[in-house]
């Protein structure tokens, strides 16, 4: 399965089996709400970055800059569980570790697919 092959992949379904590990730590009060929340999100990250891998050149960067919003977003869940106490220390800046390289890994992907020529005019509005 070449199309899972992919480094950036690998890196968010690590992010995923160690957010996950950690669950039963969590209260429950917050398993379910901003814990979960995060889950969906690194799931969803994994579903773009694998549509962009399979995706032809010109259909990539779509996929690529959701799974982008989406990182900034699990940004800030992690963020609001440092300030709120869900997880301790440790995990969180492991969390933010993981988070942080697959941030420069889909930035250069971007650009690459950007200095490329591979992207669609962009609008002015």
């Amino acid at each position: 399965m070449e199309e899972l092959d992919i480094p950036i992949l690998k890196k968010s379904y690590e992010l995923y089996k160690a957010f996950h590990g950690w669950r039963a730590l969590v209260p429950k009060a917050d398993r379910y709400t901003l814990w979960q929340r995060a889950e969906n999100v690194i799931l969803d990250i994994l579903e773009d970055i694998l549509s962009a891998g399979q995706s032809p050149k010109n259909g990539k960067l779509a996929h690529l800059e959701q799974a982008s919003i989406k990182l900034n977003l699990l940004r800030l869940f992690v963020r609001l569980r440092k300030d709120t106490k869900v997880l301790d220390m440790k995990k969180t800046v492991h969390l933010q570790q993981l988070i942080d390289e697959i941030g420069r890994m889909l930035g250069g992907w971007i650009k690459s697919l950007r200095s490329s020529g591979t992207t669609p005019p962009q609008r002015s509005f």
